[in-house]
């Protein structure tokens, strides 16, 4: 929870080469990266940077090589982790939702660190999950910025704070970071 509320800039993703024991910086100033997943092509992967509400794609091989840009920007959560799909896309978990329009506490407390700082001291993180939405939400994404399906859970009474999702054999299954179970939702009924 601190670490999400303090959105600093100080996230990375590292390559490691087995042949040559190198460790290699690929992305930095990452706000929070929470997710990766390596693209088919095996020439780029993407990032989930979840306090920015963004999953950056960075280019690891061939032509584009050490070359960066944005999947998809603005997202309606937080992204957590990333998973193929079965039509070519890539499931997002979005643990938490972002209100619009309305209030959202980490946009508002992003350029106010002191406010930050005084949260903390006042309150305990399970105090502070108190004012998270329990609204799970996991979103089909395509390149381009398309959207093709998603899953609401409004009041995240089968599954709050949704982490990871798995398409397996025509269902999904839902991982949380608050629950002691797995969901499972069976796409052909929906």
């Amino acid at each position: 929870m601190h670490l999400i509320m303090e959105a600093t800039a100080d996230g990375r993703v590292l390559e490691y080469d087995t042949e040559s024991r190198e460790l290699t910086v690929v992305m930095d100033n990452l706000r929070f990266p929470n997710g990766i997943h390596l693209l088919p092509d095996e020439e780029s992967v993407l990032v989930a940077e979840t306090t920015m509400a963004r999953i950056r794609r960075v280019h690891v091989a061939g032509l584009n090589k050490g070359g960066m840009d944005t999947f998809m920007d603005n997202l309606p959560g937080f992204p957590d982790n990333i998973r193929p799909s079965s039509s070519g896309g890539y499931w997002v978990a979005m643990s938490a939702v972002r209100p619009n329009p309305g209030f959202s506490m980490l946009d508002f407390l992003s350029q106010r660190p002191w406010i930050k700082k005084l949260i903390f001291k006042l309150f305990s993180q399970e105090v502070m999950m108190k004012f998270v939405p329990r609204y799970s939400l996991v979103a089909e994404l395509h390149d381009g910025g398309i959207c093709t399906r998603s899953f609401h859970d409004p009041n995240g009474l089968v599954a709050a704070y949704i982490s990871e999702v798995h398409e397996y054999a025509g269902s999904l299954y839902l991982g949380s970071f608050r629950s002691p179970y797995i969901a499972k939702l069976d796409l052909s009924k929906v």
